[in-house]
């Protein structure tokens, strides 16, 4: 059983132009995740011939107030019909928007009444998607490294919110990295989000770099995740610790099913 692999362009080769990025993780057989949209070329990424798997899905806006709401449909609208555009399968959300070094633009606390208003903001996304004929993720961050007070960050919390909604629009960014610092047991987890996940994505703990650079078993969580019956997009959301096309190597080994 195969994977679909895929992974970052801005995390990789950064002396290089985007679009030459895209165009060689195409040669080398993967599928290209994007950051946002308006720093780039759109006409040069559509030249690049890349498959693009996963976009970030808005530029503002968060889930559990009413302005919020509001700005990330309006924002997540606009980057649909970019989407589109641009061929990219899923469009990826954050509990709120996240600014420079990953930080949240507004820092929360997620409470009962905050919980129901981002299940109706995630149903009017499912509305929107299902009128423009696009998929959106909810990803999970960690909160100890990278993302202090991104409000409904855990997997655990991604996956009760999806499940919730349980619509076709709406799936899950499973990223196990972050899941690693934030929570761990990772076989379990993905076998708790297998109904809903859209796309998995990966990089080592600690120092975000490719598989086999920290203490995740890559290998043994892609046989745990072929005996599921998973098949579907595996993103490598990392830096390379060298060499990128060593890196990327390495992703594909530890996901090879040969």
């Amino acid at each position: 059983m195969s994977f679909t692999l895929a992974a970052c362009a801005e995390m990789l080769w950064q002396d290089k132009p985007i679009e030459w990025r895209c165009a060689k993780l195409t040669e080398m057989g993967f599928q290209v995740g994007l950051w946002n949209w308006p720093d780039h070329d759109l006409t040069k990424l559509e030249a690049s011939g890349a498959t693009f798997s996963i976009m970030n899905g808005y530029l503002e806006g968060r889930l559990c107030d009413d302005a919020g709401a509001d700005m990330l449909l309006a924002s997540a609208r606009e980057t649909a019909e970019v989407g589109k555009r641009l061929g990219v399968a899923r469009l990826n959300l954050h509990g709120t928007g996240l600014g420079e070094g990953g930080r949240p633009v507004l820092a929360e606390t997620s409470t009962p009444k905050k919980w129901v208003k981002a299940l109706d903001t995630l149903n009017r996304i499912c509305d929107m998607a299902e009128e423009l004929d696009v998929v959106f993720t909810l990803e999970n961050l960690n909160l100890p490294v990278d993302h202090a007070g991104v409000p409904f960050a855990r997997a655990e919390e991604t996956l009760a919110l999806v499940s919730a909604i349980d619509r076709p629009q709406l799936r899950l960014n499973l990223d196990l990295y972050h899941a690693q610092i934030g929570e761990g047991n990772l076989i379990d987890l993905c076998e708790a989000c297998l109904p809903w996940i859209g796309e998995i994505q990966v990089a080592d703990v600690p120092g975000r770099c490719e598989p086999g650079t920290g203490e995740i078993n890559y290998a043994g969580v892609a046989r745990a995740l072929r005996s599921m019956g998973y098949s579907g997009p595996v993103g490598m959301e990392a830096f390379a610790s060298g060499d990128p096309v060593a890196a990327l190597d390495a992703f594909r080994a530890a996901f090879d099913d040969s």
